[in-house]
């Protein structure tokens, strides 16, 4: 009954009765968000509007080096995109990985070049998984080490990491609850 008042792209497919204090954002307790990065000189006209355009090759064993290392409990103070954040910048990552070639279309006018990044974790702060996609981006560029990380991390400073990424190309793809 409710999806005739969702637009197209939502839809309710189960509910679950749950308890009268359930929140929504903090009862999760693990969320996997996915990042997809075109690298193929055109844009697919089909996925455009889900995917990062970026145009250019990527080293991904590279980026998978500096994954890992971003990877645990850390304070991520330099990976968030709130400057005033009052309360706690501590989370967990418990992976990223990166899968190559991972087209949405079984037919794609222009081949390969799709590069999916997932994001599994306790949560994120604000703008995280676009700045650590951003990060990763320039060391699949060759313009940031891939040792670096722990330096990126110790340093709390927005600065010390990359750009944030586009939002095209993140979706939050499951949330997880007690």
């Amino acid at each position: 009954y409710l999806n005739q008042y969702l637009p197209d792209d939502i839809a309710i497919t189960e509910l679950i009765m749950v308890p009268e204090r359930f929140h929504s954002r903090l009862s999760a307790v693990k969320k996997i968000y996915t990042y997809r990065i075109e690298t193929g000189e055109k844009r697919d006209v089909f996925s455009r509007r889900i995917c990062y355009g970026l145009g250019q090759a990527l080293d991904v064993k590279k980026m998978q080096t500096a994954a890992d290392l971003l990877c645990g409990t850390h304070d991520y103070k330099s990976f968030c995109g709130n400057k005033k954040m009052k309360k706690s910048t501590v989370r967990t990552i418990y992976g990223i990985t990166f899968e190559e070639n991972a087209g949405i279309l079984s037919i794609r006018y222009h081949g390969d070049g799709l590069v999916k990044l997932e994001f599994e974790g306790n949560g994120f702060l604000q703008n995280m998984v676009r700045i650590l996609t951003g990060t990763l981006i320039e060391v699949g560029l060759g313009k940031r080490d891939a040792g670096s990380m722990p330096e990126i991390l110790a340093a709390l400073d927005r600065q010390a990491a990359g750009y944030t990424a586009s939002a095209e190309g993140l979706c939050l793809q499951q949330v997880f609850y007690q």
